[in-house]
């Protein structure tokens, strides 16, 4: 039987074993040579990844034969480098699924090896970070099912069995459970039972591994940095699993159980000052989360005396066990709880015992193990006293914690590497900050993570606002040892004198002060305009105050890349709130309508709070441990700019909010938090949903509203075709409950028939007036079906997300939604939120032009002055309209008063004339009435109607005749359309006498924003900054609509849910409409750690999708070419084109000059150089800055309008230069002009242009174009032209770009252009045109032909004036002068050496300033040379030597523009 068998070893081994062999090794050789041998470097394992190593390779080839070690720690290192890139990690894994759980257990098993075995501490460190990936992607079904088995119930087998059996006591259903568990455990094979076994220990096994480690960490000998490292990310790992309910659930008893906690605080690393400092920060924010006020089975928040009643548990269990069980504890068993649950007086109480003894207790209390009789514990006494003393002491609440923290941030929390990281931040190490995930724990845990992400974001701003101040102050020691300037700085002026002049006594209950204020006094020394910033600080201004200390001597320089701290001496930092400028007497200047007093003199000093939480904290601090005071030092007073300055108002709001009872809509509360039913919200499942709705104006005819609801049978109430026009109410099936289980298809059928059935009824409008203004303005978009379905979403209760891609159509979605609700429901208020004053201002144009009220209109915060319009719509315009309006009405009714002949005054007040109507106006009516309307069967004559009307003197100056008397129907409604305009007079004018009765304007702006509004507009800031004030005024509001939801900050959105107090407890808040698109970029976070490992840029909408709430696609396109479209519509779900973007001649028409409607352009090396950095991620491309500006100037020379041409760059250096450039090239040449923009992709989101010159300027790495949202936003922005500028080997190999960049590629890669077809041309695009094309091979080549074709314009145009004009030769001689002077003044260009480059040098330029690095603050925009028609580049100027090319800002300035600091790693 075993004869045959022989052969099969020496069979020669097939090819895939072959494969595997080759497979195997090449990724070993990577792993060691690559990877482990550079210590996994992150240029190495980013060259891998960017290469698709993982997709192409690895995860292509893993099956359970080839998995070795090497290949196990080659797939984290690529994944855990992906989430480091912020690029989609799991798609990978998604194709081919099948290895994944092996793979998975693979990893699992390789955490607990031992750390002296195979795996070293830092390939475990790695495997740390990728699980943690995996425990916060359970939004991934692969990576959820397998994460699942780790954290689920069974895990409570890692507890000790008398701690198992307390928590099983206490829930009793759980018990139930866990004899289900046992049973289907019986069931198994042993192989299979081991295997669960195994995944249920799991995560208690690792703990345990993790507290080996960390005991073998020396108190003082060198540590190696591998176990900081492990310890760190092992830290972090817990905290996400406890701060995220679906893996807290259960693990959080498994964590108490093994008492991390306290092996931790003992442990040798937090007393390693250097090593240990961010382990100690992340080890409290550990405790923070074990402890958190939630319950762990239910999930529902507990509220303090919840907290303070499971406290008491704790110590009366203590106390129970001890009077029972341990003599030597009577005197605390009797204690009342007050006098013993402190540390101290549980250290003093537990602290005499002996060892066994702790360990008795603790194990009475379930904690530990029974100790054996006869046994000694092997636990020490520190242990065993801190365990139980950790356990049991009296915990400060949350909330009195966060209202005792001082909201300004101080030198302490600025210079934190670990708390506010640099820029630079690369995203290796973890770092002691809360993270934004789609879930939290609480509305409390919500607050309070985007309460300190908010406030460090602030901090980092504000530290880099006092760096670039101070060190402009040039603070230097004097020979005396005082302070010195040897500068200046606009935003900072040294401090004359400080005084503290009122600290006023604490509220009860509280150990701060209520206020305290002091007068800072500052001579102003400076230019007028300076001086009037100073003078203009305005109440609730933040300053901060700073003490230098400074121990270099006068002269010397500063260095930029060393510390600033130490370099200037800096001491202290305090934040401070201006209340105002002190007068001659020392009273506060208010804020009014009066002029301000003129102050002599240069000296100024302002009263200004400071902050009482900090106050208290430095006044004990100085009593108590002798240190010095604080407020007697300082000597420098800063201040920001104000429109970044509006951190401390936001973080308040915040902490107000968490003081209060949060009412969140019941039908928001889970999905806000991330938990239930993503889809609970949709209007299809709102209890309350609304059957029938007047669509108003959205349809044109019944056949566009048929084709709008595909797949619905449309039955229409009437069957004319001649009356089925619009407007039309249409009846939806409402569907009410979760629906029952159907007994019979039968039924079902007749119920799903019955389900895609409308009623439609048409409707006319009643007649409004005679006059022509008295005809509603109607919609004029012809909206598709996807936008219908936006706008009946809208209109019904519930949450609606609206994904609008690029021209889709947002804002006129937005506007009909509000039009519809305006007009369904008049008594409903709508708050529209956007997070710029740019679109708040476009949506409020189109709300104008259709049929709104105006006086229901109102526009709040400091954007309304960009309107557009003649009228005002902020709180006193719109006062001074209803005054005006007002006025405008009281004169109609004298008017009606004077053709009734009625004597009297009726149109004195808004009272008189109300009397007016009730007694003259009605009882004329009602008289009419009776006379003409229908007696008995028999219809009135129709000359009647005319004959008995009252008002026809009245209406005489409307358009005549007012009656057409061709039927009685007709004319009756005309009689009473005129009595309705008349009617609404008096209802505006019942309105308006609110207006009469309170006399200040800001009463009357008041009354406004409460009653008479309806639609109120703000940005999501304003909203944020004056939450207080509204919530005051009592503002109340029934829906929400929200604008670019998917740009604004997580907690700026969640903010206007809450401008108004609940009513009995619940909110009055019915709609709540989200509009965005978070596949263009996320809102500008200024820090890349923030940015990155926080996750701080995900907006509310871009989480809501994440988490699958249900979304409406608009999918139809009217901005771009079809072609254009191409290039980003693969992003989206089935985007399509409007039919206009095919019919309309600017889209079919070719662009002229140019062969391609879009075009790659490949740009290599000029003179060597690609890329150049002349400060940290300041890129610049001298190369592709040339070559646009180049096409630039030719397509305009072709004839095309400058302001229809966009410039835009993906790095803020790459922008400087090319302005750079303009100015020196077109200056301000009628020939040429200037672009509308030249700006970078990021701050040109939600605007368009119909050609837009795009520079990727990067040439060794991809950069921060990597981020898709930042490409769609880049290739969505032009009309009818896109043209790229890039190194093509570089991007066409980035995996993430291909969808885009193969389309780019198929065309030639170099500039095909056709130099004799002037603009516009008739050529329709995609013809072979009829002119010759000409090839561009290169920038040089294309700046000397632009030059060639200018000089021959120049001459042409010369030559034809001359011809044209025939002028006398004293003229012609003039022209020959000019000519020769720019002769001569290319000589010159051409006779500079090196200097006559490209890009000028700044001293060219007609405002000179200076360049250096350390004293430019950003590069200023030229006015251009003064012989500007002839500043353009020579042939000699191409080629010559690279100069240093442009002036570089100031270091700490580069990241204040949200795209210079870049979203990658070098």
């Amino acid at each position: 039987m075993t004869a045959p068998a022989q052969p099969k070893k020496i069979v020669a081994p097939t090819v895939s074993q072959i494969n595997a062999e080759f497979v195997t090794q090449v990724i070993e050789d990577i792993y060691e040579k690559e990877i482990v041998k550079s210590r996994f470097a992150i240029r190495k394992i980013m060259l891998l990844e960017f290469s698709q190593y993982l997709e192409n390779y690895l995860w292509m080839n893993y099956s359970p034969e080839v998995s070795s070690k090497a290949y196990l720690m080659s797939i984290c290192c690529m994944v855990n480098e992906k989430f480091r890139e912020n690029v989609p990690a799991w798609e990978t894994f998604k194709k081919k699924p099948d290895d994944f759980p092996f793979f998975f257990k693979c990893i699992l098993k390789a955490a607990l090896a031992e750390t002296d075995g195979e795996f070293s501490l830092h390939e475990q460190t790695v495997l740390l970070l990728f699980l943690d990936h995996c425990f916060n992607s359970l939004e991934v079904d692969l990576i959820r099912s397998q994460v699942q088995q780790l954290i689920s119930l069974p895990m409570w087998m890692g507890l000790q069995p008398a701690r198992l059996e307390l928590e099983l006591k206490k829930t009793p259903k759980l018990r139930k459970f866990w004899n289900l568990i046992k049973k289907n455990d019986e069931k198994m094979d042993p192989e299979a039972r081991e295997q669960a076994y195994q995944e249920r220990r799991f995560l208690s096994q690792l703990i345990q591994k993790f507290i080996s480690v960390l005991k073998s960490v020396p108190l003082s000998e060198p540590v190696t940095m591998d176990k900081v490292h492990y310890c760190e990310r092992f830290i972090e790992l817990m905290i996400d699993l406890e701060a995220l309910l679906p893996t807290r659930r259960w693990f959080n008893t498994i964590l108490d159980d093994s008492h991390l906690l306290v092996h931790c605080y003992l442990s040798n690393l937090v007393r390693r000052e250097e090593d240990g400092h961010l382990f100690s920060q992340l080890l409290d924010m550990l405790k923070f989360y074990t402890g958190f006020e939630i319950n762990d089975q239910t999930g529902n928040a507990l509220t303090e005396n919840e907290m303070t009643t499971i406290h008491y548990d704790r110590i009366t269990s203590l106390q129970r066990a001890a009077f029972a069980h341990f003599p030597e504890l009577y005197d605390f068993a009797l204690s009342n709880v007050a006098e013993v649950d402190t540390r101290e007086s549980l250290i003093k109480c537990f602290g005499p015992l002996s060892s066994n003894t702790l360990h008795q207790v603790a194990s009475y209390l379930c904690l530990l193990p029974t100790l054996p009789k006869g046994e000694d514990t092997t636990f020490d006494k520190e242990f065993l006293l801190e365990l139980l003393v950790s356990r049991h002491e009296r915990r400060i609440s949350q909330i009195q914690q966060l209202n005792q923290m001082p909201l300004y941030p101080t030198e302490k929390i600025i210079w934190d590497e670990n708390i506010v990281p640099t820029e630079y931040y690369s995203g290796e190490g973890c770092l002691a900050l809360p993270k934004l995930n789609l879930q939290f724990l609480t509305l409390h845990d919500y607050l309070l993570r985007n309460f300190n992400l908010f406030r460090l974001e602030s901090t980092y701003e504000i530290r880099q606002d006092i760096e670039d101040s101070v060190s402009r102050m040039k603070p230097w020691q004097s020979e005396y040892g005082g302070v010195v300037f040897g500068g200046w700085a606009r935003m900072a002026q040294p401090i004359v004198a400080f005084t503290v002049v009122e600290v006023a006594k604490p509220s009860i209950g509280e150990n701060w002060p209520t206020r305290v204020r002091a007068d800072v006094s500052i001579h102003l020394n400076v230019r007028d305009h300076i001086r009037d910033e100073w003078e203009g600080l305005r109440k609730h201004d933040v300053c901060f105050l700073i003490t230098v200390r400074p121990t270099k001597p006068y002269g010397t320089k500063f260095d930029r890349r060393r510390p600033f701290v130490e370099q200037v001496g800096l001491v202290y930092v305090r934040g401070c709130e201006v209340q105002g400028m002190l007068d001659d007497k020392g009273r506060v200047i208010e804020d009014g309508p009066e002029p301000r007093p003129n102050l002599r003199g240069e000296s100024r000093t302002f009263r200004v709070f400071l902050d009482p939480n900090q106050y208290q904290q430095d006044m004990t601090n100085t009593i108590q441990n002798g240190a010095e005071d604080v407020y007697e030092t300082f000597n420098i007073i800063m201040r920001r700019k104000p429109k970044e300055n509006n951190f401390k108002a936001v973080l308040e709001t915040i902490r107000n909010l968490m003081n209060t009872d949060c009412v969140v809509p019941d039908w928001l509360h889970d999905i806000i938090l991330g938990y239930g039913d993503p889809s609970s919200a949709h209007y299809s499942k709102m209890p309350n949903q609304i059957a029938t709705l007047d669509f108003n104006d959205t349809f044109f005819s019944i056949e566009h509203l048929k084709t709008s609801f595909p797949g619905h049978n449309v039955k229409v109430t009437v069957d004319d075709p001649a009356l089925q026009i619009p407007p039309f109410r249409i009846t939806f099936p409402v569907r009410n409950g979760k629906g029952k289980k159907r007994k019979d298809a039968e039924k079902e059928d007749e119920d799903t028939e019955e389900a895609k059935t409308l009623i439609v009824e048409p409707h006319v409008i009643p007649n409004r007036g005679p006059y022509p203004y008295n005809q509603p303005k109607r919609n004029t978009i012809q909206f598709t079906h996807t936008q219908i379905e936006a706008i009946r979403a809208g209109m019904q209760p519930g949450l609606t997300m609206v994904v609008g891609p690029p021209g889709t159509g947002k804002t006129d979605v937005a506007v009909q939604i509000i039009s519809n609700i305006y007009h369904n429901f008049p008594e409903q208020r709508t708050l529209i939120v956007t997070h710029s004053n740019q679109a708040l201002n476009q949506l409020f144009e189109k709300i104008m032009a259709l049929d709104i009220d105006e006086r229901h209109l109102l526009r709040l915060g400091h954007g309304e002055e960009e309107l557009e319009t003649e009228k005002d719509f902020s709180r006193y315009g719109r006062v001074n309209y209803v005054l005006a309006r007002r006025i405008k009405l009281l004169e109609e009714v004298k008017r009606l008063q004077k053709s009734l002949g009625v004597p009297g005054d009726a149109s004195y007040t808004c009272e008189t004339a109300g009397y007016f109507f009730l007694y003259q106006v009605m009882s004329r009516w009602e008289e009419y009435i009776s006379k003409v309307k229908n007696k008995g069967n028999t219809l009135p004559d129709v000359t009647e109607v005319s004959t008995f009307f009252p008002f026809h003197e009245y209406f005489a100056n409307a358009p005549q005749p007012i009656f057409k008397g061709r039927s009685y129907e007709e004319d009756m409604e005309i009689a009473e359309g005129c009595f309705r305009h008349i009617k609404k007079i008096f209802t505006q004018l019942e309105e308006f006498r609110a207006s009469e009765l309170l006399r200040s304007g800001l009463d009357r702006s008041k009354y406004l924003l409460v009653k008479e509004a309806k639609i109120i507009a703000m940005t999501c800031t304003h909203a944020a900054l004056k939450r207080h004030d509204l919530v005051k005024l009592g503002f109340k509001y029934d829906n929400i609509l929200m604008e670019e939801a998917a740009q604004i900050l997580e907690i700026e959105t969640f903010i206007p849910l809450l401008l108004q107090n609940p009513q009995d407890g619940f909110s009055r808040l019915k709609r709540w409409i989200m509009i965005g698109d978070h596949h263009q970029l996320p809102p500008v976070i200024k820090n890349m750690a923030f940015q990155k490992y926080s996750n701080m840029e995900q907006s509310l909408f871009t989480r809501f999708v994440r988490v699958g709430v249900p979304t409406v696609d608009l999918d139809a396109q009217g901005r771009a070419r079809a072609s254009l479209c191409n290039l980003y519509n693969w992003r989206y779900k089935n985007l399509g084109n409007l039919p206009h973007v095919q019919l309309l001649p600017e889209f079919s028409t070719a662009n002229a000059g140019l062969l391609y409607d879009f075009q790659l352009i490949n740009v290599e090396d000029f003179q060597g150089v690609g890329e150049s950095e002349p400060n940290p991620y300041f890129y610049q491309n001298l190369g592709e800055a040339e070559y646009v500006v180049a096409l630039f100037m030719y397509m305009c020379l072709l004839g095309y309008p400058a302001d229809k041409i966009s410039i835009l760059t993906t790095y803020n250096g790459q922008k400087h230069l090319i302005r750079d450039i303009i100015n020196r090239r077109c200056g301000s040449n009628p020939l040429i002009g200037r672009p509308n923009k030249v700006t970078t992709v990021d701050r040109f989101q939600g605007q368009q242009n119909d050609y837009i010159l795009l520079s990727l300027v990067r040439t060794r790495a991809v950069g921060h174009l990597r981020d898709v949202r930042r490409l769609v936003v880049a290739m969505s922005r032009a009309r009818l032209g896109l043209y790229i500028f890039a190194r093509v080997s570089l991007f066409q190999n980035c995996f993430e770009l291909t969808p885009a960049f193969s389309q780019l590629t198929a065309r030639p890669l170099h500039l095909h252009i056709i130099p004799t077809e002037p603009f516009p041309t008739s050529r329709k695009n995609g013809e072979r045109p009829s002119h010759e094309v000409q090839i561009i091979k290169n920038m040089p080549q294309m700046a000397n032909f632009v030059y060639n074709m200018y000089m021959h314009l120049i001459q042409t145009t010369h030559h034809y004036h001359q011809t044209l004009l025939q002028l006398p030769p004293a003229m012609l001689e003039e022209g020959e002068e000019v000519q020769s002077q720019e002769t001569e003044l290319e000589t010159e260009e051409e006779a500079t050496p090196a200097q006559a480059d490209i890009v000028p040098s700044l001293t060219d330029a007609s405002s000179s300033q200076e360049t250096s690095a350390s004293q430019t603050e950003t590069i200023p925009s030229h006015t251009g040379d003064s012989s500007s028609s002839g500043a353009i580049p020579t042939e000699s100027e191409i080629t010559a030597t690279v100069a240093e090319p442009v002036a570089v800002p100031a270091e700490n300035n580069t990241p204040q523009d949200a795209t210079s600091a870049p979203r990658e790693t070098k």
